[in-house]
């Protein structure tokens, strides 16, 4: 690919103006946000690797809907809720947990190769499904992305305050009983719902860039909750929109846009967190 491609600037004006882009990016901000709004969590709940591993199903329930003629969408969502499920159940002991993501990771990839083999479409449809492709939404999908991203921001918001809590200091929200047998499965099948949505624009390889970096990112620059929210969703939306309109001229793969600028922005806020404690120990 010529380099010069990145900087044609009438070329990416004008497929800016075409409908499919403009619904690729509304999927894009509402992906960012509900990634933004639950990655703060995720990384203090230490989920990082179990974001993988629903990742991995949600692109077998993806594969399995393309090879059937489903919705892409739909089928991702079915896989993410499953591996979810699989998860709450098989890994309730933390010292299993590891090992039943991996076994679940494992699994969900093979599977998920072998249903590609045997779909008999185009191979740009199976490569999608690994790195994303802004052309795979629609309207339909917008509308399931939509719905399924107002659900799940809304679940979270009533769950909020029990969240957080276990989150920091789960043995004292026990004691003090918030419900933690229930609390906890509730978040992975969010998180899982989540992680599905990103199947189509991000792809299921590198959607850990928008549900886990940002949310390191923020928690390297503040302590506060809501702080690292919000500059979470601002972090997630940065990275979504700006990879998808910087790939549009060259025509590369959005996902290596995004998880390039969702990188850049973590080294910088560790930087940042770096200098602030450097500042601290020399007051």
């Amino acid at each position: 690919m010529n380099l010069t491609a990145l900087f044609d600037f009438e070329t990416m004006f004008r497929l800016l103006q075409l409908d499919f882009v403009r619904q690729a990016l509304l999927a894009a901000a509402v992906l960012g946000l509900v990634s933004g709004v639950l990655g703060p969590l995720v990384v203090a709940r230490n989920m990082s690797f179990a974001v993988h591993g629903t990742a991995e199903l949600a692109f077998t329930g993806a594969a399995a809907a393309l090879l059937l003629g489903l919705s892409v969408g739909v089928g991702a969502l079915a896989g993410a809720v499953i591996a979810a499920v699989i998860l709450g159940v098989l890994g309730r002991r933390g010292t299993e947990q590891d090992s039943v993501i991996g076994a679940v990771l494992a699994f969900g990839l093979g599977l998920g190769v072998l249903l590609l083999w045997l779909y008999p479409g185009r191979a740009s449809s199976k490569f999608s499904l690994l790195v994303g492709q802004i052309v795979g939404v629609d309207s339909t999908d917008l509308a399931l992305l939509s719905g399924a991203s107002i659900a799940v921001i809304a679940v979270f918001a009533v769950l909020y305050r029990p969240l957080l809590f276990a989150s920091v200091d789960p043995e004292v929200a026990l004691a003090r009983g918030v419900p933690l047998a229930w609390l906890t499965p509730i978040f992975a099948v969010l998180v899982g719902v989540a992680t599905a949505l990103g199947v189509q624009t991000v792809g299921a390889l590198l959607v850990l860039a928008l549900m886990v970096t940002p949310g390191a990112a923020a928690a390297r620059v503040t302590a506060n909750p809501v702080t690292a929210t919000v500059l979470a969703v601002l972090f997630a939306e940065a990275a979504v929109l700006g990879g998808i309109v910087l790939s549009l001229a060259p025509g590369a793969p959005v996902s290596s846009f995004v998880t390039a600028i969702s990188f850049t922005i973590y080294l910088v806020c560790r930087l940042i967190g770096r200098y602030r404690l450097r500042r601290v120990g020399t007051a």
